[in-house]
């Protein structure tokens, strides 16, 4: 009789044992970010996303573990913000237009023509108030909104020269999905087309589209010299990414790790803000040495035809946007009621 309770003794023992550890391997096992993006790993959201993964795990000792998936390996534009919603991935970085179609309007404003004059301005309303209380609209939306890194100003590409407005006019040109992208393409003449990312290259290629618009560091790493022959520096438009989490995730993250990853999120968008300029500027340098593509610089008078037609967007999208919302950043920014 000892001897059978002296094995069920050393049995409960063991049990107890294994189940300790196997608590134990749990417990270790990183909380995993997969992190989705569809430009490549060299552009100014690439080297962020493998610098927020980076500080994230050296700061965490590996209990977080960030899986950086570039180039649409998971998800394409259209995609991207779906999957995070249900869960499938943790964070994002998408550009401001996206929200428009899943109901938050608002981040369009971002998309209006010539809305800022430079960086300075842009950052102003990104870095600010402004930008602050955007993002907690995304909450309704189960998304954090974490976020804004300022990209740059967009640039046309296309394969004869545009200079003024009256050059654009028939051309198909590749936009993200946006109301107010269509708005300022179809406004000069040119026919908008909705493409995701990553066909672009091939549908230049091809003569699916015969132009598009991206800042220089996007040109650049995408390759577009090889299949267009023309930029022109018209910085018509801001163009940024809103930093974003699945919002339950990120609600979710353990008390003591909460003011690690929020250090993080402001590291990597001072990283990405503070070598933006300079990524477009060194593009812009690359794309000369290459000798494929000419770039054209707009004089003051052809830019402000362009402004005199595309400001009439911004009239046009008050209802859509919120005239009140486009009003507070031409105050912040020390524009008129106008926007000029």
């Amino acid at each position: 009789m000892q001897h059978w309770k002296a094995i069920v003794a050393t049995a409960a023992i063991t049990l107890c044992s294994a189940t300790t550890q196997a608590q134990a391997q749990t417990a270790q096992q990183p909380i995993v970010i997969k992190f989705s993006h569809v430009v490549a790993a060299n552009t100014s959201k690439g080297k962020t996303a493998d610098y927020f993964k980076k500080i994230v795990e050296e700061r965490t000792g590996g209990r977080v573990k960030v899986e950086v998936y570039p180039n649409s390996q998971l998800y394409k534009d259209k995609e991207e913000l779906e999957a995070l919603q249900m869960g499938s991935v943790q964070m994002l970085a998408p550009t401001f237009g996206k929200f428009g179609p899943m109901g938050v309007r608002e981040f369009e404003v971002f998309d209006l023509p010539y809305l800022f004059d430079n960086m300075a301005q842009a950052q102003k309303v990104t870095q600010g108030p402004i930008g602050h209380a955007l993002l907690k609209k995304l909450d309704a939306k189960g998304l954090t909104g974490l976020a804004m890194w300022d990209s740059g100003f967009l640039d046309w590409t296309s394969n004869k020269p545009i200079q003024k407005p009256s050059d654009i006019k028939g051309m198909k040109i590749r936009i993200q999905s946006s109301k107010v992208i269509d708005a300022r393409t179809r406004v000069v003449g040119a026919l908008p087309q909705v493409m995701p990312w990553s066909e672009i290259y091939q549908g230049l290629q091809t003569g699916v589209v015969d132009g598009q618009e991206n800042p220089p560091s996007i040109v650049s790493t995408a390759k577009l010299f090889e299949v267009q022959k023309f930029m022109t520096i018209s910085e018509h438009g801001y163009h940024g990414y809103v930093f974003i989490a699945n919002k339950r995730f990120w609600d979710s993250l353990p008390a003591d790790l909460k003011p690690v990853m929020d250090k993080a999120v402001k590291d990597a968008t001072e990283y990405f803000n503070s070598n933006a300029k300079k990524e477009n500027d060194d593009a812009l340098e690359d794309i000369r040495k290459t000798g494929k593509m000419k770039i054209l610089t707009m004089t003051p008078e052809e830019k402000n035809e362009w402004k005199a037609i595309q400001y009439k967007v911004h009239r046009e999208m008050e209802d859509r946007i919120g005239k009140d919302l486009i009003q507070s950043i031409y105050k912040e920014i020390g524009r008129g009621p106008d926007g000029k």
